[in-house]
């Protein structure tokens, strides 16, 4: 079978392996779709926020169909279409699917029935291959409190976890707005319906969302940038009372900030990290919403071309997503 892993870093190698094999307590996955994460460029890098090694074979963001079940499996069957998630228990300690151990950048590979979800007929493949971010947008939603048609949602940063974000917040029914300077990222977002899109460099991103909101700021602010400017913004586009979910990536950097604003409009903030225990009602929302993520897809390839879907990726100016499917 095909396998695209990091031999090393800034190694990475497709080839012919084995097909893995499968314990009694085990289910063999043949892999539909897979996604590349911008995480899995840090694992290309050498970099990650758990202990890693090489080689390993990255792939956290998929979808499949069970190919056989282990005998003393019960609950999942052959042809059953499922997804799993990414930070998952084994007897040792918890791992990161993908990271620490391999993951889907294979045709086959096994997994334990306690990561996995069963997918509804709504959802095909190449859709559920997304749901793995989407529930890091969703969670930081609900995280903070979630929302509602009655609300104004900003989301700072629209590459694939803010687009997600902002996916879900529009299925939610509320009126959301994208900051981001890249304009392929702002026509995606008003594709998935999006009521503004700002482009932070044509002027003051955060006098554009005080004059969209009548001069009060938002309900809720998602800040999944993790750039500086962002950073710095996310406290003054906020209304009195309101929510900032910090999800975007910052380590070791300090940004000026007005952090009064915290205390003066007495906002609610809150880190997000990942999508625990939402993996359930982040299925049932994309299932009963039937909301199309397929426009933040901009690339597809077979598993035999992932070196250069690899070598698209690395350049966030032409894509946003791009999904690998095994042919």
């Amino acid at each position: 079978m095909k396998a695209l892993s990091f031999e090393a870093p800034e190694r990475p190698v497709l080839q012919d392996v084995p097909q893995p094999e499968m314990a009694a307590d085990e289910i063999l996955i043949e892999m539909a779709a897979v996604g590349i994460c911008h995480s899995d460029y840090e694992l290309l890098g050498g970099r990650y926020i758990i202990p890693i090694s090489y080689p390993v074979v990255p792939g956290h963001e998929w979808s499949g169909r069970v190919a056989a079940v282990g005998r003393s499996i019960s609950g999942f069957a052959a042809g059953d279409r499922v997804v799993g998630e990414c930070v998952v228990r084994l007897p040792d300690r918890v791992h990161h699917f993908g990271f620490s151990l391999n993951g889907a950048y294979r045709q086959f590979f096994t997994v334990r029935p306690e990561w996995l979800h069963k997918l509804p007929d709504t959802v095909d493949d190449l859709t559920a291959s997304f749901i793995e971010p989407f529930t890091c947008g969703y969670y930081a939603i609900q995280r903070s409190g979630g929302t509602n048609a009655s609300e104004t949602v900003v989301v700072s940063g629209g590459g694939t976890i803010g687009l997600m974000a902002a996916a879900a917040a529009i299925g939610s029914g509320a009126r959301t707005i994208v900051i981001d300077p890249l304009a392929h990222r702002r026509e995606v977002a008003t594709r998935l319906g999006a009521a503004m899109a700002v482009d932070p460099t044509a002027g003051d991103p955060v006098k554009a969302i005080l004059d969209a909101t009548g001069g009060s700021g938002a309900d809720l602010v998602i800040e999944a940038s993790g750039h500086d400017s962002s950073l710095g913004a996310v406290f003054d586009m906020t209304r009195e009372e309101g929510r900032v979910a910090m999800v975007g990536i910052n380590i070791g950097r300090k940004v000026a900030s007005h952090l009064g604003n915290i205390q003066m409009r007495n906002l609610t903030v809150r880190g997000c990290i990942g999508s625990p225990g939402v993996w359930p009602a982040a299925i049932r929302f994309l299932d009963r919403t039937g909301i199309d993520l397929s426009p933040i897809r901009t690339h597809t390839f077979p598993l035999e071309q992932g070196l250069e879907a690899l070598r698209i990726g690395q350049h966030p100016a032409d894509c946003i997503k791009i999904t690998m499917v095994n042919a």
